[in-house]
């Protein structure tokens, strides 16, 4: 499961097995209590949620706009 950031505590990251066939490019949120999925392409946008609240989800789906070009740089060169 390669990390590609971290934020306030909370590791982004994406598992090294997507399924067959891969789903489109997203990265996971985690923390001690809570998961996230979010989509990356053509918008951002959450996929899954178990336990972040709303005003966390919006300040994360910032988070992941501001590193959107890092995630599909990493998830291209770990799936090429």
């Amino acid at each position: 499961m390669p990390t590609v950031f971290r934020y306030k505590g909370i590791r982004f990251f994406f598992y090294s097995n997507e399924g067959n066939p891969r789903e489109p490019v997203h990265i996971h949120a985690f923390s001690n209590s809570a998961e996230a999925k979010f989509w990356v392409l053509p918008e951002v946008r959450v996929a899954d949620n178990a336990g972040f609240d709303r005003r966390t989800l919006v300040e994360l789906m910032q988070v992941v706009e501001a590193h959107r070009d890092e995630i599909e740089r990493t998830w291209n060169e770990y799936f090429s």
